[in-house]
């Protein structure tokens, strides 16, 4: 199917739906088809803007052309058709953008999970600052970030940190940082000045709503305990913490930031809806990894999306061969000019895939 023919079937679509969906023609609809016919008209209405505008532009551009042929016109002519022809394969070009397959699930918030990996104590404070850093680039867009778990070693490093970041298309933007992050640096323990290499694993879920998943309480062993903490932080006197094990995927969820038993629970489920979503998820794309563990790699150091130098004072993605000399700026939470060009790079290969 042309090109042409999918902007026709596209628009036609449109008007099939925004007839069924006003109950003109003694079209009327109900229930769950009413709310699947509106989400599918939401979806093509951006689209079919697009094409409306790029249609009206065509109109203009053999207007124009007709005009050539007029010698008092012909001036204004050739300007009117420079312009238009400039502007033309921009429009054609958004439009397939706007048609290429999306991930159903990059409107949704995200949980952001952080460890360290390979590197001993380093990585604990490499992963803290990191996972600092995207609190900051959060906060920068607006969203909401909102601690579930922050574990902190002795040396105010992190162990675990893991946050739910809400707002629209979280996932979208962040989905790109799952992977292994490798810092190089000198570490302020280092008395001899040689950098050391660590990693920190990061990965980013698509937070799931309870329709999502199906969790039965019996498929759950959930126990309680007393929170502890280093040197005494975050102790109380009262089986506070929980931990929750999916017993059909083995999937464990431990929560203590919290001093409410309650509160702990409710966000362990939060965690566990996400693990199990994405569970399902892969499971259902073969390009996504099998399970978390693969999502994240092994830690190990050969394993690596992107790469920290300190002192060199640089930040390259190995995905897309990009090096940024400014690790200060990207420390204090600016990813984008990285997530743009790695949702332009994805973009480029849905449109080789899809002929475009």
């Amino acid at each position: 199917m042309n090109f042409e023919t999918r902007l026709d079937r596209i628009v036609a679509r449109s008007d099939e739906l925004r007839h069924s969906l006003s109950g003109s023609e003694g079209v009327s609809l109900g229930g769950e088809a009413f709310s699947r016919a509106s989400r599918e008209f939401a979806e093509l209405e951006p689209v079919v803007g697009r094409i409306l505008e790029l249609r009206a532009a065509e109109a203009e551009e053999r207007q124009a052309a007709a005009l050539l042929a007029d010698p008092e016109m012909r001036e204004l002519a050739e300007a009117e058709l420079a312009s238009l022809r400039e502007r033309l394969p921009g429009l054609r070009h958004e439009i397939r953008l706007a048609m290429l397959p999306r991930d159903e699930a990059d409107e949704r918030s995200a949980i952001l999970e952080l460890r360290p990996a390979a590197g001993g104590d380093e990585a604990g404070l490499f992963a803290a600052e990191l996972f600092d850093a995207y609190r900051r680039y959060a906060e920068g867009r607006g969203w909401r970030f909102e601690l579930l778990e922050y574990d902190e070693s002795e040396l105010g490093g992190l162990r675990e940190g893991i946050a739910s970041i809400t707002g629209r298309g979280v996932f979208a933007r962040l989905k790109y940082e799952s992977g292994v992050h490798r810092v190089q640096r000198v570490p302020t323990t280092e008395s001899q000045g040689r950098v050391h290499t660590s990693t920190v694993t990061v990965a980013v879920l698509p937070e799931a709503e309870e329709v999502d998943v199906t969790v039965n309480e019996t498929d759950l062993r959930i126990d309680v305990y007393r929170a502890s903490g280093a040197g005494g932080q975050h102790v109380n006197k009262t089986e506070s913490a929980v931990r929750i094990t999916h017993l059909p995927s083995g999937i464990v969820v431990t929560m203590q930031e919290e001093k409410s038993q309650h509160k702990n629970r409710a966000k362990a489920m939060k965690i566990l809806r996400a693990r199990l979503y994405e569970r399902e998820r892969s499971a259902a794309h073969e390009t996504r990894a099998a399970d978390r563990r693969a999502q994240v790699g092994t830690g190990d150091r050969s394993e690596r999306i992107r790469t920290y130098n300190f002192p060199q004072g640089r930040v390259s993605d190995h995905r897309i061969n990009l090096t940024l000399y400014k690790i200060d700026r990207v420390m204090a939470g600016e990813f984008d000019e990285f997530i743009d060009a790695l949702t332009a790079e994805e973009q480029a290969a849905l449109l080789a895939a899809d002929g475009g």
